[in-house]
């Protein structure tokens, strides 16, 4: 069983704002309520310790697509089946911030919390945690601007100006 979440929130802050917070993902157990810890280990590589419905797993994810201020998008690597995308888009209100994730639920309680719904439930509490985080803010904690085709990486274009 391959289980989908979705969740979307709109943040009061310009996109490259939320874009960059997005790429902190060591900050992400301040907002997400399943991550414990993320260890950023390159570019592209992360390390994560999650609890989901009291199950403990760890496991390694690489970037496999990024755009600044448009899209992540990963999957893992020594998982069965974890990938994702998260979009990015102007609206008139700020940014509008899309999550979509897919996972094999393991274990009865996976299992029944992914029939249940409850996973987006927990996405949408976690955009809705992150809303709060970066407009409380109103700046990001850092900013990784480099861009991510496939498994290349490339380093941030230092002429890159953004407005304030």
């Amino acid at each position: 069983m391959i289980s989908k979440m979705t969740a979307s929130t709109t943040v009061d802050v310009p996109v490259h704002r939320a874009y960059d917070q997005w790429t902190q993902f060591e900050e992400f157990p301040r907002f997400m309520s399943a991550v414990e810890r993320v260890e950023q280990i390159d570019d592209v590589r992360t390390r994560w310790d999650v609890q989901i419905g009291g199950a403990k797993r760890t496991f390694e994810a690489r970037i496999t697509e990024q755009i600044p201020d448009e899209l992540i998008r990963w999957a893992s690597i020594d998982e069965e089946v974890l990938a994702g995308e998260v979009r990015f888009s102007t609206v008139p209100e700020g940014t509008r911030v899309d999550l979509e994730m897919i996972w094999h639920p393991e274990g009865f309680t996976e299992r029944v919390g992914a029939m249940l719904d409850i996973d987006d439930r927990a996405a949408e509490r976690d955009l809705a945690h992150f809303k709060e985080f970066i407009e409380d803010r109103g700046s990001a904690t850092g900013a990784w601007r480099g861009t991510v085709t496939g498994e290349t990486s490339l380093p941030e274009d230092e002429s890159y100006d953004r407005p304030v």
